[in-house]
Protein backbone atom coordinates (compact mmCIF):
# COMPACT_ATOMS: atom_id res chain seq x y z
CA UNK A 1 0.00 0.00 0.00
CA UNK A 2 1.39 3.12 -1.02
CA UNK A 3 1.02 6.73 1.48
CA UNK A 4 -1.89 7.96 -0.75
CA UNK A 5 -4.04 5.03 -0.51
CA UNK A 6 -3.66 5.00 3.06
CA UNK A 7 -7.22 6.13 3.71
CA UNK A 8 -8.50 4.68 0.38
CA UNK A 9 -11.99 2.96 1.08
CA UNK A 10 -15.30 2.04 -0.45
CA UNK A 11 -17.70 4.33 -0.35
CA UNK A 12 -21.29 2.64 1.08
CA UNK A 13 -23.11 1.28 -1.53
CA UNK A 14 -25.10 -2.15 -2.65
CA UNK A 15 -22.42 -5.00 -1.99
CA UNK A 16 -20.49 -3.31 0.39
CA UNK A 17 -20.11 -4.68 3.42
CA UNK A 18 -19.25 -2.44 6.63
CA UNK A 19 -17.51 -4.82 9.18
CA UNK A 20 -17.48 -4.02 12.97
CA UNK A 21 -13.97 -2.21 12.83
CA UNK A 22 -15.53 0.27 9.98
CA UNK A 23 -13.59 -1.82 7.64
CA UNK A 24 -15.54 -2.03 4.67
CA UNK A 25 -15.09 -4.75 1.67
CA UNK A 26 -17.08 -5.07 -1.55
CA UNK A 27 -18.57 -8.47 -2.50
CA UNK A 28 -20.01 -9.01 -5.67
CA UNK A 29 -21.10 -10.93 -8.53
CA UNK A 30 -18.83 -11.55 -11.66
CA UNK A 31 -21.54 -12.40 -13.92
CA UNK A 32 -23.03 -8.75 -13.42
CA UNK A 33 -21.97 -5.84 -14.65
CA UNK A 34 -18.91 -3.91 -12.86
CA UNK A 35 -20.40 -1.33 -10.51
CA UNK A 36 -20.26 2.18 -11.35
CA UNK A 37 -17.82 4.37 -9.09
CA UNK A 38 -14.63 3.47 -8.04
CA UNK A 39 -12.45 0.45 -8.87
CA UNK A 40 -10.84 -1.74 -6.34
CA UNK A 41 -7.00 -1.40 -5.15
CA UNK A 42 -7.66 -5.53 -4.64
CA UNK A 43 -9.78 -8.13 -5.94
CA UNK A 44 -9.87 -11.79 -4.59
CA UNK A 45 -11.58 -13.93 -7.01
CA UNK A 46 -13.57 -17.28 -5.77
CA UNK A 47 -13.80 -19.21 -9.06
CA UNK A 48 -13.05 -23.44 -10.55
CA UNK A 49 -11.00 -21.42 -13.38
CA UNK A 50 -9.17 -18.67 -13.34
CA UNK A 51 -10.77 -15.38 -13.74
CA UNK A 52 -10.54 -12.84 -16.79
CA UNK A 53 -7.68 -10.34 -16.01
CA UNK A 54 -8.56 -6.81 -14.29
CA UNK A 55 -6.73 -3.60 -14.28
CA UNK A 56 -6.26 -3.85 -10.59
CA UNK A 57 -3.95 -6.39 -8.28
CA UNK A 58 -5.90 -9.34 -8.04
CA UNK A 59 -5.50 -12.96 -6.52
CA UNK A 60 -7.13 -16.22 -7.71
CA UNK A 61 -8.47 -18.54 -5.08
CA UNK A 62 -9.82 -21.86 -7.00
CA UNK A 63 -13.01 -22.19 -5.27
CA UNK A 64 -15.63 -24.10 -7.23
CA UNK A 65 -19.28 -23.68 -7.39
CA UNK A 66 -21.36 -24.43 -4.36
CA UNK A 67 -18.38 -25.84 -2.81
CA UNK A 68 -15.26 -24.83 -0.51
CA UNK A 69 -11.43 -23.48 -1.39
CA UNK A 70 -9.72 -26.16 -2.74
CA UNK A 71 -7.03 -25.38 -0.40
CA UNK A 72 -8.00 -24.36 2.98
CA UNK A 73 -4.71 -23.04 4.09
CA UNK A 74 -4.33 -20.77 1.18
CA UNK A 75 -7.53 -19.54 1.79
CA UNK A 76 -7.12 -18.67 5.00
CA UNK A 77 -4.42 -16.31 4.37
CA UNK A 78 -5.87 -15.17 1.11
CA UNK A 79 -8.51 -14.21 3.39
CA UNK A 80 -6.19 -12.41 6.15
CA UNK A 81 -4.65 -10.33 3.17
CA UNK A 82 -8.41 -9.29 2.32
CA UNK A 83 -9.36 -8.20 5.89
CA UNK A 84 -6.05 -6.42 6.76
CA UNK A 85 -6.09 -4.52 3.16
CA UNK A 86 -9.31 -3.41 4.13
CA UNK A 87 -8.15 -0.87 6.33
CA UNK A 88 -6.85 0.84 4.01
CA UNK A 89 -7.83 -0.03 0.11
CA UNK A 90 -10.95 -0.87 -1.63
CA UNK A 91 -11.33 -4.57 -1.45
CA UNK A 92 -13.55 -6.48 -3.65
CA UNK A 93 -14.13 -10.51 -2.88
CA UNK A 94 -16.17 -11.55 -5.93
CA UNK A 95 -17.53 -15.01 -7.59
CA UNK A 96 -20.19 -15.93 -10.17
CA UNK A 97 -23.13 -15.00 -8.74
CA UNK A 98 -21.76 -12.95 -5.44
CA UNK A 99 -23.75 -14.98 -3.22
CA UNK A 100 -22.34 -18.67 -1.79
CA UNK A 101 -18.79 -18.02 -2.38
CA UNK A 102 -18.21 -14.36 -2.04
CA UNK A 103 -20.74 -14.87 1.19
CA UNK A 104 -18.71 -17.70 2.67
CA UNK A 105 -15.30 -15.64 2.19
CA UNK A 106 -17.11 -12.65 3.77
CA UNK A 107 -18.56 -14.23 6.80
CA UNK A 108 -14.80 -15.53 7.09
CA UNK A 109 -13.51 -12.13 7.06
CA UNK A 110 -16.10 -11.10 9.72
CA UNK A 111 -14.81 -13.70 11.98
CA UNK A 112 -11.22 -12.02 11.43
CA UNK A 113 -13.03 -8.93 12.17
CA UNK A 114 -14.46 -10.31 15.60
CA UNK A 115 -17.55 -11.69 14.89
CA UNK A 116 -18.05 -14.85 16.75
CA UNK A 117 -17.93 -17.69 14.17
CA UNK A 118 -21.78 -18.86 15.31
CA UNK A 119 -22.87 -15.28 14.33
CA UNK A 120 -21.06 -14.56 11.31
CA UNK A 121 -23.06 -16.03 8.48
CA UNK A 122 -26.66 -14.19 9.69
CA UNK A 123 -24.00 -10.87 10.25
CA UNK A 124 -22.91 -11.17 6.12
CA UNK A 125 -27.02 -12.05 5.53
CA UNK A 126 -27.65 -8.94 7.68
CA UNK A 127 -25.50 -6.67 6.40
CA UNK A 128 -24.51 -7.91 2.88
CA UNK A 129 -27.06 -10.58 0.94
CA UNK A 130 -29.87 -12.42 2.62
CA UNK A 131 -29.10 -15.08 0.76
CA UNK A 132 -25.44 -15.32 1.19
CA UNK A 133 -24.06 -18.64 2.17
CA UNK A 134 -25.76 -21.19 0.30
CA UNK A 135 -24.77 -24.49 1.31
CA UNK A 136 -24.49 -26.39 4.83
CA UNK A 137 -20.87 -27.24 4.11
CA UNK A 138 -20.30 -23.18 3.63
CA UNK A 139 -22.22 -22.57 6.76
CA UNK A 140 -19.96 -25.31 8.72
CA UNK A 141 -16.88 -23.77 6.98
CA UNK A 142 -17.78 -20.24 8.56
CA UNK A 143 -18.50 -21.89 11.94
CA UNK A 144 -15.10 -23.90 12.20
CA UNK A 145 -13.33 -20.93 10.87
CA UNK A 146 -11.04 -18.93 13.29
CA UNK A 147 -9.41 -16.14 14.51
Amino acid sequence: MTDDQSTVTWQPAPGVLRLPSGRLVRGRGLRHPLPDGDVPDFGVYLLGKRPPEVPWEARWLRWPDFRLPADRELARTVLREVWERAAGERVEVACGGGRGRTGTALACVAVLDGVPAAEAVAYVRTHYDRHAVETPWQRRYVRHFSR
